[in-house]
């Protein structure tokens, strides 16, 4: 991936660690960089929102998307030290594919002084069949020179 930073990811591999709710959910960086970050995670049956279907619960990938948007604020240039997330609305598009796993996309696309804005979709791994989800947030940040 273009933009990918070693010492990005070693820091969203161990942002994520930090976060108990992603080490249960099994979130994986896969890659972090100039304010783009990529995320996965496996499918579980722990997981499973609707039995009948095997379809993964909506609130693991939005979890899974909060986290990728954290991470994309974490890895841009602007450099802030620590981030939450002020606002996320999250559009399910369809199920995702029950079996595989999911990956989330966020580009941090704007920054100001204390907020960051992300866009990112999550993914199954169905070619072709378009986004699982969508979303938009804005994370506050802080910088490692604020006071």
């Amino acid at each position: 991936m273009s933009g990918t930073d070693d010492n990005a990811i070693v820091a969203a591999r161990n942002f994520v660690a930090s976060l108990p709710h992603c080490r249960a959910l099994g979130i994986v960086v896969e890659a972090a960089g100039d304010g783009v970050a990529t995320l996965s995670m496996p499918y579980s049956e722990a997981l499973i929102g609707d039995p009948g279907t095997g379809v993964i619960h909506s609130g693991a990938i939005s979890a899974l998307m909060d986290t990728s948007g954290g991470v994309a604020v974490l890895s841009h240039s602007t450099g802030a030290a620590m981030t939450a997330t002020m606002d996320l609305r999250i559009d399910y598009m369809r199920a995702a594919e029950p079996g595989g796993r999911i990956m989330a996309r966020a580009h941090c696309h704007h920054v100001t002084r204390s907020v960051a804005f992300v866009r990112a979709e999550a993914f199954d791994e169905m070619p072709g069949s378009g986004p699982v989800a969508v979303a938009n947030g804005a994370f506050a940040l802080e910088r490692a020179s604020d006071p």
